[in-house]
């Protein structure tokens, strides 16, 4: 019996037509069952794109393909090809650093993909590209309506949303919380003349949560303190729109 491991994916831009993690779960099981593969543990990023950024699943993976002590593994387990990466040049890279480990890829929907038959590579390839236009298509459709929402003076054009907000009937409104924390670094910045550091450290030491549950760093202070929303402007692809009502100082 062949050991093998799975890695699903799930964007949140497309959760509509791909299914959820769930699906996409259950397909991987099924597959190996039918096979007699020995599925032995399966990889996930859910509501993340297709690029590497933010991927914590695909990195744990390697990690766990290049860990000594995890041997025999032959093959890493897809839904479709496009869930490994919608993009050609990160797919074709994916492929080759499993080629450098001697494993797989095996698709529950595309045949013999790391073949070097050079028909199958050509169709993979061709499968990548069709993938990426989608993608840039997808990105188009996203980038004009939010560019007509702020052309509009409609606040919220999607995306993660700023500490110190929260959305209402699809626009943003502020969130007392946050928009407290948000006018301590300024004030600690500008008044106290604390540096980036030292302001991290604070707000560690006091136990203030940050947008996504983690510490704070030097960095993260350095992106808010840069961010004209709140000083009650929009901004989005050189659009500007002014609102006041969302100014915090």
């Amino acid at each position: 019996m062949q050991k093998i491991i799975g890695y699903c994916r799930v964007s949140t831009d497309n959760q509509k037509d791909e299914g959820t993690i769930d699906i996409q779960r259950q397909a991987l099981r099924e597959y190996a069952e039918q096979r007699d593969y020995e599925l032995v543990k399966t990889f996930e990023d859910e509501g993340v794109s297709g690029g590497l950024e933010d991927r914590a699943g695909l990195a744990e993976m390697f990690s766990y393909l290049e860990d000594k002590e995890n041997k025999g593994i032959e093959a890493v387990l897809i839904f479709k090809l496009d869930r490994l990466a919608r993009d050609l040049y990160i797919q074709e890279h994916l492929i080759k650093k499993l080629e450098a480990l001697n494993i797989k890829l095996i698709s529950t929907k595309e045949a013999d993909l790391a073949s070097d038959d050079p028909m199958r590579k050509a169709f993979r390839q061709f499968m990548g590209i069709v993938s990426e236009l989608e993608k840039a298509f997808i990105t188009m459709r996203l980038s004009g309506g939010r560019i007509n929402k702020i052309k509009n003076k409609q606040t919220y054009a999607g995306g993660g949303i700023a500490l110190g907000y929260s959305t209402k009937n699809k626009d943003l409104i502020i969130d007392i919380a946050g928009a407290d924390t948000i006018r301590q670094i300024f004030k600690m910045k500008r008044h106290q003349r604390k540096g980036l550091r030292e302001i991290a450290r604070v707000l560690n030491e006091q136990g203030t949560p940050t947008a996504r549950g983690g510490e704070w760093h030097a960095g993260t202070i350095k992106y808010i303190l840069a961010n004209q929303l709140y000083k009650g402007v929009m901004e989005y692809s050189g659009i500007e729109a002014k609102r006041a009502d969302l100014a915090l100082f």
